[in-house]
């Protein structure tokens, strides 16, 4: 059995996620006038079209893909872009507090900012730019999709964390075990997590 997953590793990860989707996230588009809460429904609902079938492309393979890190990499990856969309919506601007709401929203991981603050500077053995690719500035599907990938390389090394991720219903997730037509219940999967990933990350940051 693997040691339990440290702190320092999930910061140091979730750190790398945040600096690469946070200005997809900020570029995404979303129309201004929207008055607070309908942004929130926004990430939720109008990104979740796209990502969600981004993020459910893996079941293709059916069943197989449980045995790949793509899945929940994948998935994990736009889950994230949706969490940094509504995080920036309630001017979440310190990458501590991003981190934070990463872990807790994605991990099930109930990691402070104050806990987080100190783990950001880099430690040693920590992925190097070039194992991991140049940052893809370009606009448009292709470079989305680019960093979607790197994103989800970035979190293959916290995979057996990735579980606590939120999922669709049940029903859903039993179709996409099944080959070809699994990626319709992947898809249905994947959109109802990323609206709850969403509607976690709004209600983390109202508060009670």
């Amino acid at each position: 059995m693997a040691p339990p997953l440290t702190d320092a590793v999930v910061v140091d990860v979730l750190r790398r996620v945040d600096r690469v989707l946070t200005p997809l996230a900020t570029r995404l588009g979303r129309p201004p006038e929207l008055p607070r809460r309908e942004r929130d429904e926004w990430w939720a609902d109008q990104v979740s079209r796209v990502a969600a079938g981004v993020s459910a492309a893996p079941r293709f393979a059916g069943k197989l893909a449980d045995l790949l890190p793509l899945q929940n990499t994948v998935g994990t990856a736009v889950q994230s872009l949706v969490v940094l969309g509504v995080a920036g919506e309630h001017g979440l601007e310190a990458p501590a507090e991003r981190v934070s709401l990463l872990a807790r929203v994605l991990l099930d991981r109930p990691l402070s900012a104050e806990r987080v603050e100190p783990l950001l500077v880099p430690a040693k053995g920590t992925y190097a730019e070039g194992a991991l690719g140049a940052k893809d500035e370009r606009r448009g599907v292709k470079g989305a999709a680019r960093t979607l990938w790197r994103a989800a390389r970035l979190l293959s090394r916290i995979d057996a964390a990735l579980d606590a991720r939120p999922k669709g219903r049940l029903f859903a997730r039993a179709l996409s075990n099944l080959p070809v037509v699994g990626v319709l219940g992947g898809y249905a999967s994947e959109r109802e997590g990323l609206r709850r990933a969403a509607a976690r990350s709004a209600d983390l940051l109202e508060g009670p």
